[in-house]
């Protein structure tokens, strides 16, 4: 495409000076990149990763476990060498690992009794690959949350101001979904839901009939199941249900930079790409108070350089774009670019996140379910809704599926010969398994930081990471067990198990805050546009934009933030304001 430069040129070979440097590829990355290329600006996207093509490098799709080396698994020696941290992420396997990072080659600290698991993929469309697609508005009830309850700070933005952003990210990334009419979980721009099962759909008839605040609804996916005449032009269709999503989708049906933004941002001939681009920082001339642009060090080569702009989108992720800001000093910002607050790298947020409870749903054995749904159930949130909850403040909500049991139940049966395997050539029961996912406070005590002595094979200081779950968060994780079992006991269901262990923060994987968004420049990073109090031209749009977390998955909250700040800079820009 015209204006596309891919790998790792030296600094001869791309153009100095862009409207725009984009740091980040993921999720928040590419929106930023398509929005501001649609608006006629010149960008330089920079990804410290490796570049992945759409399709060409999905190396593992489609693929048997008898294709790859290891029949499907990964031998212990190398898991526990290189991927210490990564493997505990629910889409890591053998035909996903190549989209991890090695946490071996990219280390960061936590104190020993704080573990705090920093899933990342290093590659173009970052863990835009590798997400699970779940897609939730926010509401009033969200951004007002700090402001009523007095944790963290207010939010400067409320719902009215996002919803025409949700309105344009949903119409063009393609979310599908049900529409429920319900307050806590605003309903959005959809496209067809997927059909829930026959068990689903009798524990939802029985939840409502058992409670006036609860029900199941089929999950809210980033998949395409009618795809609009623009998604059809970028090459990409329906989802085929295939559940092989982590792997890569040639069919661009579940939504991903490499499918939709990075496309329609090379279509207009503005953007250019640099892969193997490691952002050491963002610079920065007093005299003006701007950012002037980035430095980069080569992932492979470690020479260094630097590229202008006029400017600057972070999007590197919640803890990359604050470990960037933390190591860009100044003798005006001499604790991290745009601090003057003090309070970058402070407010590290994760959802609990618990697997709650699991159990047979009794009957319905002359019925099976065989797709491989891409999506599954989701009970909204009714904790402090409409009553208060006198045990914990905030809210949850469950993720979960129903299926019958298949042959793979006799891989926790005991038994050999010809007549255990005509035995699980019977389909066994209906279950039904829940996972809450509850939102944690902003609190201050839950940060990063820089370590100085200790740096990365670029001579990067690694981040230190203190964070732990505190007293609402453990009353909240007693209860999303304890909710979960009893909506299962009121719709019949037997041989309930519970207890299990809740995750570490950070597995999760909706690490959140850090440099955060607020109305007051001596509480906060970043203003009601996810613009710099302290640097005009400085934007941040990923996850550490977050001023509280809510419990509903955040990344279209990101994709809606990024547009809309994307809108407003090109504005300012023109305007002469930044």
């Amino acid at each position: 495409m015209p204006g596309l430069t891919w790998g790792s040129p030296m600094a001869s070979e791309v153009n100095a000076d862009f409207d725009a440097i984009v740091v980040g590829s993921g999720i928040s990355g590419g929106w930023a990149a398509k929005e501001l290329c649609e608006r006629g600006l010149k960008v330089l996207l920079v990804e410290r990763g490796r570049k992945v093509t759409h399709r060409e490098d999905y190396v593992t799709e489609g693929k048997g476990n008898w294709e790859l080396p290891y029949r499907g698994q990964i031998p212990e020696q190398e898991v526990e060498r290189d991927y210490a941290v990564q493997k505990d992420c629910y889409a890591f396997t053998d035909f996903t690992k190549h989209f991890f990072v090695n946490d071996r080659e990219h280390p960061y600290a936590t104190p020993d009794d704080k573990p705090f698991a920093w899933i990342r993929g290093y590659q173009l469309g970052g863990r835009s690959i590798l997400w699970h697609r779940q897609c939730y508005r926010w509401s009033d009830l969200d951004f007002e949350a700090n402001a009523n309850d007095g944790h963290g700070v207010d939010w400067p933005i409320r719902y009215k101001d996002i919803a025409p952003w949700y309105d344009h990210v949903e119409t063009f990334a393609g979310i599908s979904g049900s529409f429920e009419g319900l307050p806590q979980l605003p309903d959005g721009k959809f496209q067809p839901p997927f059909p829930m099962n026959c068990v689903e759909q009798e524990i939802n008839k029985r939840l409502e009939s058992s409670y006036s605040d609860r029900k199941l609804i089929i999950g809210r996916a980033a998949h395409l199941t009618a795809p609009t005449d623009e998604q059809l032009a970028l090459g990409r269709g329906r989802c085929m249900n295939r559940n092989e999503c982590q792997r890569g989708c040639s069919f661009g049906a579940y939504f991903s930079s490499l499918s939709a933004t990075l496309p329609a941002a090379e279509r207009t001939g503005n953007l250019t790409t640099v892969t193997d681009a490691i952002v050491t920082g963002v610079n920065f001339d007093a005299a003006s108070n701007r950012a002037t642009g980035v430095n980069v060090i080569d992932a492979n080569s470690k020479d260094g350089r630097s590229y202008s702009g006029r400017m600057v989108f972070l999007c590197a992720s919640t803890l990359g774009s604050t470990q960037i800001l933390l190591n860009s000093t100044s003798e005006q910002f001499p604790n991290g670019l745009a601090n003057s607050s003090g309070t970058l790298g402070q407010c590290l947020m994760d959802h609990l996140d618990r697997p709650a409870a699991a159990g047979i749903f009794p009957g319905f054995l002359d019925k099976y379910a065989s797709s491989r749904r891409a999506s599954g159930c989701y009970v909204p949130r009714f904790r402090n809704v409409n009553e208060k909850d006198e045990r914990f403040l905030r809210g949850f909500g469950y993720q979960g599926a129903a299926s019958r049991q298949s042959w793979k139940q006799g891989t926790a049966t005991p038994g050999v010969g010809a007549e255990m395997k005509t035995a699980l050539r019977r389909p066994g029961p209906w279950t039904l398994s829940l996972t809450g996912f509850g939102e944690m406070l902003p609190d201050t005590r839950n940060r990063v930081w820089l370590d100085e002595k200790r740096k990365d094979q670029w001579g990067i200081p690694i981040l230190q990471i203190d964070c732990q779950h505190r007293e609402n968060e453990l009353a909240m994780l007693e209860a999303i067990e304890a909710d979960a079992v009893e909506m299962m006991e009121a719709v019949g269901m037997t041989n309930i198990k519970s207890g299990f262990k809740a995750f570490a923060p950070g597995l999760g994987i909706h690490e959140m805050g850090t440099a955060r968004m607020g109305r007051d420049p001596q509480s906060s990073v970043l203003n009601e546009h996810n613009q710099a109090h302290d640097v005009p031209n400085l934007f941040v749009t990923d996850g550490a934009c977050m001023t509280s977390s809510a419990c509903q998955n955040p990344s279209l909250t990101y994709m809606a933030l990024t547009a809309r700040a994307a809108a407003g800079a090109v504005e300012m820009l023109r305007e002469g304001s930044i």
